[in-house]
């Protein structure tokens, strides 16, 4: 299989279904904003962390190629003629979104309560963390902007939203793991 196949050359691309739109289509700025942000947790996830964590961001990585390709098919394309749907793999659902739920809570257990805004920093780790959540909000506001134009799933933006809550705790957690003074934001004084 080739890598290039010459057939974006002229700024177009294919969604999941053979409908060619414009590269700076909404849809493909949703799908590409989703795959930035599975990168960064393959940053995260490549950190000196402990291990029920990167197993915790390879399942989410899993997740997110899936909600890629649900961002990818319109949801008229997702049935062939013959009946058989086009999308034949697990979609994102509850479950998906449970998952995350039981992870920010099991994380929130160990967490001081919080009295402050936290600033973004302290470790690099951490850090890694901030960018992959302010990531995740941008993705989740491009397919809200997408789901007022199309259809598309619900459970893609509760999955979103959920998932920038537990980058912001992951980084808290993360924060204590490696004794990181988490840095509260305290209005400066004019």
């Amino acid at each position: 299989m080739k890598i290039y196949t010459k057939t974006g050359d002229t700024g177009l691309t294919s969604l999941f279904g053979g409908t060619r739109v414009k590269k700076y289509n909404l849809r493909i700025e949703s799908y590409g904003t989703v795959d930035e942000l599975n990168s960064y947790i393959g940053l995260i996830k490549d950190q000196n962390i402990n291990n029920s964590i990167k197993n915790s961001l390879l399942k989410i990585q899993n997740e997110l190629f899936t909600l890629g390709a649900m961002l990818a098919t319109p949801i008229e394309k997702e049935t062939l003629k013959n009946g058989k749907e086009r999308l034949n793999i697990p979609k994102i659902d509850d479950e998906s979104i449970i998952f995350l739920e039981e992870e920010i809570d099991k994380m929130n257990q160990d967490l001081e309560q919080m009295t402050h805004f936290i600033l973004p920093g302290g470790h690099q780790t951490v850090s890694f963390c901030h960018i992959a959540r302010c990531i995740c909000r941008r993705a989740e506001r491009i397919s809200v902007e997408l789901q007022d134009q199309e259809t598309i799933n619900d459970n893609i933006i509760i999955y979103l939203n959920r998932l920038s809550d537990y980058l912001f705790v992951l980084a808290r957690k993360l924060s204590k793991d490696l004794s990181v003074e988490e840095i509260k934001w305290i209005p400066q004084k004019k």
